[in-house]
């Protein structure tokens, strides 16, 4: 009888669980269980190889912590028909459709990783390129970790247009975000047309100080690993600025990290004060 009680009372909180619970509860997929940093397709403001060290000691002496940290903020940017849906689509549901539909406001999704043992969610904005739209895209721009500014490989004014992208999305976001420049539909193009194109691509890239990915979404080309570099870099951002700024323990579902510099030091004191004490 008190099983049968037990068991109903889990059907009835599940029930009522928010979708972000529903999937924190559930496991990342195979490809989403990250342990090293993905490294960058060329040579990138971001020279990490590896989590920072101290990342490495807060996740993975917490093995029962059951919740990540927050939900990491990405918005796409770009001219309409550059591909930015069609990005989104290949690394959530591993689909690509051919016939052009264009994203009304703004779109998104939450991807699930879990990385160094820990679950951590991005969240993926899918903004729309038209005109018309800008103005209900903006307002989702704020406090996006992530900037990832997209443009057609095979098309040199999309590229042109980054620059007013970059502006629009660093307008009042002061959260200081990881930069991408990502250049779509590379299965488009010669060899020879693809240098070009990315000669200024870099040109641009290292202007804005981003980090620089040519992608297919309809072979699939990079478009994991630089979803799994995004999602790597930007959770190893979020666990440091805890580490750096926080004097107080931060709340991972159930469980307390406390991330004072100090905090193995005292540990280790708390150790050798039970181990030489004299009874």
């Amino acid at each position: 009888m008190r099983d049968t009680k037990i068991k109903n009372t889990v059907i009835y909180i599940m029930r009522f669980e928010t979708p972000c619970q529903k999937l924190l509860r559930m496991n990342a997929a195979p490809d989403r269980v990250l342990s090293t940093v993905c490294p960058s397709f060329v040579a990138s403001p971001y020279n990490q190889v590896d989590f920072d060290e101290r990342v490495k000691d807060i996740c993975l002496s917490n093995k029962n912590v059951s919740i990540g940290l927050k939900i990491c903020k990405a918005i796409i940017v770009g001219n309409v028909s550059v591909g930015k849906t069609s990005l989104v689509n290949r690394f959530c549901h591993q689909t690509f459709e051919k016939d052009y539909k264009a994203t009304i406001g703004v779109d998104f999704e939450v991807e699930r990783f879990d990385i160094l043992q820990v679950p951590f969610n991005l969240q993926i904005w899918d903004t729309a390129g038209q005109e018309r739209f800008k103005c209900i895209a903006s307002s989702y721009y704020r406090g996006a970790q992530i900037v990832i500014i997209v443009f057609d490989l095979s098309d040199l004014e999309t590229l042109f247009n980054c620059p007013q992208w970059f502006e629009d999305a660093m307008r009042g976001n002061n959260s200081n975000p990881h930069l991408f420049l990502v250049g779509t539909k590379k299965d488009l193009i010669s060899d020879f047309a693809y240098k070009i194109m990315e000669k200024n691509a870099l040109e641009f890239a290292e202007e804005i100080n981003a980090e620089y990915w040519p992608v297919s979404s309809k072979t699939g080309e990079n478009v994991q690993s630089f979803f799994n570099r995004v999602a790597a870099l930007s959770f190893n951002a979020s666990v440091l600025r805890e580490f750096e700024n926080s004097e107080n323990p931060i709340k991972m579902g159930s469980s307390l990290l406390h991330l004072n510099p100090n905090s193995q030091d005292l540990i280790e004191r708390k150790k050798e004060s039970k181990c030489c004490s004299i009874q």
